[in-house]
């Protein structure tokens, strides 16, 4: 790969800015991103955050950083609101579907992994379960006691926010709003100091007293909240601070909040320096969530015979700070620009592979320099992307003037981000009797031999190609 020159610039929703990224240790950087609660299938608004954070990934690992990414796998704790109300989603589900939760965990666990693998994003370098980082949790919780940011109830063991300095300063919401809305729930612990205290540990005691996943604690049997492991789990891999945290705009208000407030307050300095936020994905112009009943899986997708990569175009053709809404007429759409996409890369291999191929060298330069300069301006991938449809224009304009072996390539380079499966495409390689064919044709051709030129053309019909004359020599392609 050649050197990358450009700067990458990311939005801090931390400061509200766009930022030069400067990581904390040279040439290496720690990413957490917050990982499924494996209850259910992950719908497409929860995989575009996860293709937005692989373009992330992809970026930086691009500019030459070894990244070391971080996720999470909630399979305890979270409860149907995020904050501290109703059932343990997991609880839930097993007693909806009649198995037991570590079955139900471990069933849509290893769906997510289809889908993530349907989506080339990279999977993570350390992923831990909740219910595999209960010592890490319980660790965190007793050093928020010693810091007086901690109490018990017969019920839980809470935060106290008031004891947080500037608790909102990612979400910028006024507390007195978060204390109405808080007042405006029903307020499951009676005995908690404020409404707007959130849950560390959950003991077995009221509604919880049956909850099946239960591990021993100084404060009794019970189980952990939602927001504390994900400051366990970074800690444990990334330390803190650590470089980049990520996650959907749904999670500032409440959960990255809580997770800022309990790991500041626990370790004095700040958990990560930049934090990343992907928009909604909306259908018929409303958020797409399994609370609201109109959630779309990748299933359903495969269901009805479209590529998974075309989703993962489709994301692509938007901001990831923008909200994106999904229509089954945008997916058609996106699935004919890769299928086109797809064609050329099998053309240019073909091109690329011919004898009669001209070598003289193309001005590709300035694409390399608008993919980079679109990407590395916070992830601008619909930039980037039009950069590509650039190239392919021109060399399909003049193909004189490129090399087929060099646009390939640096196709191939900007795929390590786009992560479009460019590589993986299989050519439709014609046999040997073909290419010997199209090879006759060619002599005839150059000699002017029109009738037997266009005889051999019928024969290679026949056989289920047709011949298509370039600039770089004839083509035979599939029917």
């Amino acid at each position: 790969m050649e050197e990358v020159n450009m700067t990458l610039r990311i939005y801090n929703t931390l400061t509200r800015r766009k930022e030069v990224f400067r990581p904390l240790r040279k040439d290496r950087v720690g990413l957490y991103t917050c990982g499924p609660t494996v209850y259910n299938y992950a719908h497409i608004g929860n995989l575009r955050t996860y293709i937005f954070e692989d373009v992330l990934r992809r970026a930086l690992e691009y500019s030459g950083y070894k990244v070391k990414h971080v996720m999470n796998i909630t399979d305890v704790g979270h409860l149907t609101s995020d904050a501290d109300l109703g059932d343990d989603k997991l609880d839930r589900e097993a007693r909806k579907e009649g198995k037991s939760v570590w079955e139900i965990a471990k069933f849509y666990t290893d769906r997510f992994w289809d889908d993530i693998k349907r989506l080339n994003i990279k999977k993570a370098d350390h992923i831990l379960p909740a219910t595999k980082a209960i010592k890490e949790q319980v660790k965190i919780i007793r050093q928020l006691f010693k810091r007086g940011c901690a109490y018990e109830t017969a019920q839980a063991v809470y935060f106290d926010v008031s004891k947080f300095k500037n608790y909102t300063k990612l979400s910028r919401q006024k507390l007195s709003q978060k204390i109405v809305g808080a007042r405006e729930e029903i307020v499951a612990d009676p005995d908690k100091k404020n409404p707007y205290d959130f849950a560390l540990w959950f003991k077995l005691a009221g509604r919880f007293k049956n909850h099946i996943m239960r591990w021993s604690s100084p404060w009794g049997q019970g189980f952990p909240g939602w927001h504390i492991e994900c400051s366990a789990i970074s800690t444990k891999f990334l330390g803190q601070p650590f470089d980049i945290h990520t996650g959907g705009v749904d999670h500032i208000g409440v959960h990255h909040t809580n997770e800022i407030a309990q790991s500041e307050a626990a370790f004095g300095k700040p958990l990560a320096k930049y934090w990343m936020h992907g928009e909604f994905l909306l259908i018929d112009a409303g958020k797409m969530a399994k609370s609201e009943g109109n959630f779309i899986t990748l299933g359903t997708l495969l269901k009805k015979e479209f590529n998974p990569l075309s989703y993962r175009y489709l994301v692509l053709s938007a901001h990831y700070r923008s909200k994106l809404n999904f229509t089954w007429k945008s997916l058609v759409a996106a699935e004919n620009s890769l299928k086109n996409l797809y064609d050329f890369i099998r053309k240019l291999k073909e091109e690329a592979g011919s004898k009669f191929g001209i070598k003289k060298a193309g001005a590709i330069s300035k694409y390399k320099k608008s993919f980079e300069e679109a990407l590395f301006d916070d992830l601008g991938a619909p930039g980037a992307l039009a950069a590509v449809w650039d190239m392919i224009r021109a060399y399909n304009k003049q193909p004189a003037n490129f090399n087929p072996r060099s646009v390939l390539s640096l196709l191939y380079n900007f795929d390590s981000i786009l992560g479009l499966g460019l590589k993986d495409l299989k050519s439709e390689k014609p046999s040997r009797k073909v290419l010997a064919l199209v090879k006759k044709r060619e002599i005839y051709r150059i000699n002017k031999q029109w009738q037997k030129a266009d005889e051999i053309r019928a024969k290679v019909w026949a056989l289920g190609y047709f011949i298509e004359d370039s600039s770089h020599g004839p083509i035979a392609k599939k029917q």
